[in-house]
């Protein structure tokens, strides 16, 4: 790595767990009860190429080096599937579809799903975010109180994404029950819970608490409505839900109803609820580091001046993309992609017991001290052209690698750069209290408690 570069700002730690010894990382873990998985990394992960994650009664692996990351990832001879734990977790929210299945049936769904998916091409979708990013404007044009930035930011990416999905906006009540539902189940559901990460055995079913259940037949339930407008007779649409009605198999088959809210569920959840995550950080950071905001309100003017934020414009505004990127980088949306050894294997001689747990953490990769210069440190400046020498190959994988690679990735991007623009613009972000803003991992990265901020307009 070259030689340490003096930032323009100071050097700037956002908020991670301390580093501790495996064994007072599991006790911290245990006693703090927030079924939060990042206390249970001790210091060692960040350093290992690939080792015992900690003890637990089925063996569990940490994978880092970039070579066996894309190996198990990219699962060439289908032993790694995803695991039984997120596969239980996730099933009665969005069943045995796209993102959770495996082998013949993972080949058929995308297979159905392909040509839905090019209709998320953001030059496409790029009204969908501009009525979003208007609407949210003049909500905050008319806020003074305190408000939770996970719910803002979750309801804006929740309406742009069903703008896109189902070509209609999203009522803020559903927004706001769809939120407090996805929070309750990913504080709740069980496959969380570290007590039985640690105790039980592989393939342990485990049965969900019935206020999950409930959280996910509330969402289920706003899904099916939005489906049932394009299932209607007469109905005449021209957008991804409609694309994913009319998806045959080669045997000439439709996804039934329940398969579409599995289908269409992953859709809506993956495009609102991970952009939610990293929109938060993104702000978050932002909003308590006011040279960064001033260096790309600079961009900003220099590219658009003082008209629209065009699609054309997105594309040339780095400073916001490196942004979004280091974001990314220190708060990846998905913290953890759990695979499960179906066969004994060994990973370059690293032997793996049937049952094992591996684990790819992007969280843990992306803070890996073999990879990264000041792993902690919040420096969108380490994207830049200029220093791709310092980058790792397969070092930076915040949508995933391999054929299931996240297909909303140039969506995800493109979104983040209008929004940061058109905000920031208009407004001055405070957050509350700052010093109490701790990050979480349970199924995403989200902070221990909704963060709270106000605005105020830009003189």
């Amino acid at each position: 790595m070259s030689a340490a570069r003096t930032l323009p700002w100071a050097p700037f730690e956002p908020p991670h767990p301390r580093s501790l010894p495996a064994v007072i990382a599991l006790i911290r873990a245990m006693m703090e009860g927030e079924g939060n998985l990042l206390g249970l990394l001790p210091a060692e992960a960040y350093r290992m190429p690939i080792g015992p994650l900690g003890w637990s009664r089925r063996s569990t692996i940490i994978v880092n080096r970039p070579d066996l990351v894309r190996h198990v990832l990219a699962d060439p001879e289908g032993i790694f599937p995803k695991s039984d734990l997120m596969v239980e977790a996730l099933d009665p929210l969005i069943g045995d579809s796209i993102f959770v299945s495996s082998g013949d049936t993972w080949r058929r769904q995308r297979a159905m799903i392909d040509p839905a998916l090019t209709m998320m091409r953001v030059n496409r979708a790029f009204p969908a975010m501009e009525a979003g990013v208007a609407a949210t404007e003049e909500t905050l044009a008319r806020s003074t109180a305190p408000f939770s930035l996970d719910l803002m930011m979750s309801h804006l990416t929740a309406d742009i994404i069903c703008r896109t999905v189902f070509s209609t906006s999203l009522e803020s009540q559903v927004a706001h029950e769809v939120f407090d539902a996805f929070t309750d189940f990913e504080r709740s559901v069980a496959q969380v819970e570290i007590r039985r990460l640690i105790l039980d055995r592989a393939w342990t079913r485990i049965p969900q608490k019935q206020h999950v259940l409930d959280a996910c037949a509330l969402i289920r339930g706003h899904l099916g409505a939005l489906l049932d407008t394009h299932l209607a007779a007469g109905a005449s649409f021209d957008d991804i839900c409609q694309a994913v009605i009319e998806a045959r198999d080669g045997e000439g088959r439709a996804f039934t109803r329940e398969e579409l809210i599995d289908q269409l569920g992953v859709l809506f959840l993956a495009g609102h609820e991970t952009s939610a995550s990293a929109l938060t950080w993104v702000f978050y950071i932002l909003a308590i580091q006011p040279a960064l905001v001033a260096r790309l309100r600079g961009e900003v003017d220099a590219v658009c001046g003082d008209g629209p934020v065009t699609f054309e414009h997105t594309r040339k505004l780095p400073f916001i993309r490196n942004i979004f990127r280091e974001t990314l980088r220190l708060y990846p949306p998905i913290t953890f992609l759990p695979r499960v050894a179906n066969v004994a294997t060994s990973l370059d001689g690293y032997r793996v017991k049937r049952g094992a747990l591996v684990m790819v953490a992007p969280w843990v990769l992306h803070r890996h001290q073999s990879y990264w210069r000041n792993p902690h440190v919040f420096d969108p400046d380490r994207f830049d052209a200029s220093r791709e020498a310092e980058m790792t190959t397969g070092a930076y994988i915040p949508f995933g690698i391999g054929p299931r690679v996240c297909a909303g990735a140039a969506f995800a991007q493109v979104e983040t750069v209008l929004l940061v623009a058109r905000l920031f613009r208009r407004f001055d972000f405070h957050v509350v209290a700052p010093e109490t803003v701790r990050p979480a991992a349970r199924l995403t990265t989200r902070p221990v408690g909704q963060i709270m901020v106000t605005t105020t307009p830009v003189p």
